[in-house]
């Protein structure tokens, strides 16, 4: 009887201390908008799990979406949700394929910024495959592989030597294991709106990209006529550098206020 009254008072008191901590914690500032955050293929929304905490401490809201992977229209879909599902505003984000996504997904009046992380920005009637004509091909893209049903993975060697080449190799093999194959079809797939005509935009360029040649993201960020910072990085800035990326989608939810 002992041992129970004992577990008893420490569950109990583990409660009360939990209690506590949480009336300590910051709350949301429901007044600021939302971020929405969409990852890119050969990732899931882990991707942004050093990016969310920085965010969170600044009282914001965030969701980061799980993308389907499976074309365009799938995860344009599930991000609308994650649209749909917020409270006001939000600020949306899209890292690399996910920026063909928030291209579309923003035409929505909830959408008050667009800030594209190393990202396709494609036009109206424009598939990302169209996008990138005329630039140099980025030496990642020789490393991706597709299964019998034509969905797209990297390599290791792809993604530890091209994808993330400033992580360390025992992460790189974690994000190996880990990766959201991409349906091949997606890149030839059109979006049908180009928020960007309408919505304020911000763009980080990774310097050091493998995948998404730096010639390509200033001329896209030039093209939507985006506030444009760059980093020393390689494609997943907001791995190797989440404070960074943090900076970015704090500037654009201060200017949507």
């Amino acid at each position: 009887m002992n041992l129970i009254k004992s577990v008893a008072i420490g569950v109990a008191a583990a409660i009360v201390a939990s209690a506590g901590n949480a009336a300590t914690a910051t709350a949301p500032d429901t007044a600021l908008p939302s971020v929405v955050i969409i990852h890119g293929a050969f990732a899931d929304g882990s991707d942004f799990a050093k990016v969310v905490p920085l965010l969170q401490a600044k009282g914001l809201q965030v969701v980061v979406v799980q993308n389907p992977l499976t074309s365009l229209g799938d995860d344009v879909a599930a991000a609308k949700r994650a649209i749909d599902a917020r409270p006001g505003k939000v600020v949306l984000v899209g890292h690399s394929w996910g920026g063909a996504v928030i291209t579309e997904a923003g035409d929505n009046p909830k959408v008050s910024a667009l800030v594209y992380v190393a990202a396709f920005a494609p036009d109206a009637g424009q598939s990302v495959g169209e996008s990138v004509k005329g630039f140099p091909r980025a030496s990642g893209s020789a490393h991706m592989v597709a299964d019998t049903s034509g969905f797209l993975t990297l390599t290791p060697e792809g993604m530890s030597q091209h994808f993330a080449q400033d992580l360390p190799a025992a992460t790189t093999a974690v994000m190996t294991a880990t990766q959201g194959p991409l349906q091949s079809k997606a890149f030839g797939q059109k979006v049908s709106v180009a928020a960007w005509t309408q919505k304020p935009s911000w763009y980080l360029v990774t310097e050091d990209d493998r995948m998404i040649v730096p010639e390509l993201q200033r001329s896209l960020a030039k093209k939507i006529g985006a506030k444009t910072s760059s980093v020393a990085s390689s494609h997943v800035p907001q791995q190797s550098q989440p404070a960074a990326v943090a900076a970015v989608i704090l500037d654009a939810v201060q200017a949507s206020k």
